[in-house]
């Protein structure tokens, strides 16, 4: 038996290696006839999502980060009691910085405007000092959070990418704004990192044109305007999301270029490579994969990418899962929407919100107990989650209050799934004690253009009374 599985495992490991090295040796001549084609549509796209990817990953994390921060009991009871321990708040940040590992933590009060950082309270912000404008900026808006690039407030020498998160009481009062800091450093590293691995030219410019972070590949001048060869395509560039095409640039020949706007920093990410050094990455690659892609590093990464996915299957379950059911808890609707609000707007699609309720379910803990109370709970989100879309999330509120987020789904839509929702939990979920049905109150709101999750949550609120007062075991659409 041993034997055969050697035989087995060396058998497909030389099928597999045959296999590769004739896919990658016939591959590297079809690339050659279409070697334009494939660095500007292909490769340069690729870099450029990987870079993408890295950056939306980190700004998630940091999110999240700031969304524990801005929804966390102690910050609101500090403030609300006064702000008298200030060094339990500075305790606090410094905790935060050193658990996830940021570049800063901070935290401003709307009552004192001080600034508290780890390490004390740096200033008192006003209106009249321009450093300060993100402040007042960020006060105003409906988005709770906003993601903006600034010099660091603790070290104004550094530029940092930051989370500034809203912080409200338990009546939804504005009382300050909270967040973390990632070093700018971080980006340069990706560029640094990708350069190196792709011999090409990686940076990011505003919507100016202005070159405001760049490695040490890029050896032009400060503006697009001014590069010879590309200046006849900034405006192309700086009116487009995304785009490639490819120019000729003096003493250089053709260089391809990939472009994208990053909405979160609004800045676009660049990325060049010269025709030359095209030809010379594609016969490197070649190489690599056939010494070492099939052997160490497939191997490596495959092991270690499925352990790594384990690991963060696990975390990301812990920080966005709610413990008793298995819903998303409150912070990751919260990121969710964001991300559904801003495809909703981007796209012109529509998105709505079911608010549910059990009926009666205060009589059900009163009469059954606690525990035969969460059991209704489980059952209802098993019930309920096999009646929606893989693209909906359903989130547990607060006791036995449910959310459904809708994307790409206008109010009949969700009307149409909140009465089979309702439908299913009556003929499927059964009270303690095999009493009676089980039955949900449910209220659908629509999104509105710039309307905050708040006020799409007080509307479905609004309509959920309104199937109360109906009667229960009903829904009602918000106007």
């Amino acid at each position: 038996m041993q034997r055969n599985k050697l035989l087995f495992a060396t058998a497909l490991t030389i099928l597999l290696t045959l296999g590769f090295v004739a896919t990658s040796v016939i591959g590297y001549f079809v690339a050659e006839d279409s070697l334009q084609k494939q660095v500007a549509e292909e490769t340069l796209p690729l870099t450029s999502d990987n870079i993408f990817s890295e950056i939306e990953r980190d700004l998630l994390r940091s999110i999240l980060i700031s969304s524990l921060m801005a929804h966390d009991t102690f910050v609101r009871e500090w403030v609300v009691e006064g702000e008298e321990d200030k060094e339990a708040i500075i305790r606090y940040l410094a905790e935060i910085q050193q658990k996830y590992d940021t570049t800063t933590a901070f935290f401003v009060s709307d009552a004192s405007r001080h600034y508290y950082h780890p390490d004390g309270i740096l200033k008192t912000v006003s209106p009249a000092d321009p450093a300060d404008k993100w402040y007042f900026r960020v006060r105003q808006i409906n988005e709770p959070f906003e993601i903006n690039i600034d010099h660091d407030t603790a070290d104004p020498t550094r530029l940092s990418i930051f989370v500034n998160y809203r912080v409200q009481d338990e009546s939804g009062e504005f009382i300050g704004v909270t967040g973390i800091g990632l070093a700018v450093e971080t980006v340069a590293g990706l560029i640094e990192s990708y350069q190196r691995r792709y011999a090409r030219s990686i940076y990011f410019m505003d919507r100016e044109g202005e070159i405001t972070l760049r490695g040490s590949g890029y050896h032009g001048p400060t503006s697009i305007q001014a590069q010879p060869g590309l200046a006849s395509h900034a405006t192309r560039i700086l009116t487009s999301p995304s785009t490639d095409f490819a120019y000729e640039r003096p003493g250089d020949g053709t260089v391809y270029v990939n472009t994208r706007l990053i909405p979160e920093l609004d800045w676009f990410l660049v990325v060049e490579q010269r025709e030359s050094a095209a030809n010379t990455q594609l016969l490197n690659t070649l190489i690599v994969n056939i010494l070492l892609a099939l052997g160490v590093t497939a191997l490596v990464l495959m092991i270690g990418g499925w352990t790594l996915r384990g690991y963060q299957r696990r975390l990301e379950a812990m920080a966005t899962t709610d413990r008793l059911t298995g819903a998303a808890n409150r912070e990751a609707l919260e990121v969710l929407f964001g991300q559904a609000q801003r495809l909703a707007r981007r796209h012109d699609r529509p998105l709505s919100i079911i608010n549910l309720d059990i009926d009666h379910f205060k009589t059900i803990n009163d009469r059954h107990g606690h525990q035969a109370g969460d059991s209704v709970l489980r059952d209802l989100v098993e019930t309920v989650s096999a009646q929606i879309r893989e693209a909906d999330t359903l989130c547990r509120w607060g006791g036995d209050e449910f959310l459904i987020l809708l994307p790409d789904a206008d109010a009949e839509h969700a009307r149409q799934t909140a009465e089979r929702i309702r439908d299913a939990v009556a003929r499927h979920n059964r009270l303690p004690a095999n009493e009676e049905s089980l039955t949900v109150s449910q209220g659908v709101a629509q999104y509105r253009p710039d309307e905050s999750l708040d006020n799409v949550i007080n509307r479905a609120d609004q309509a959920l009374y309104e199937a109360k007062r109906s009667g229960r075991d009903r829904v009602a659409v918000a106007a």
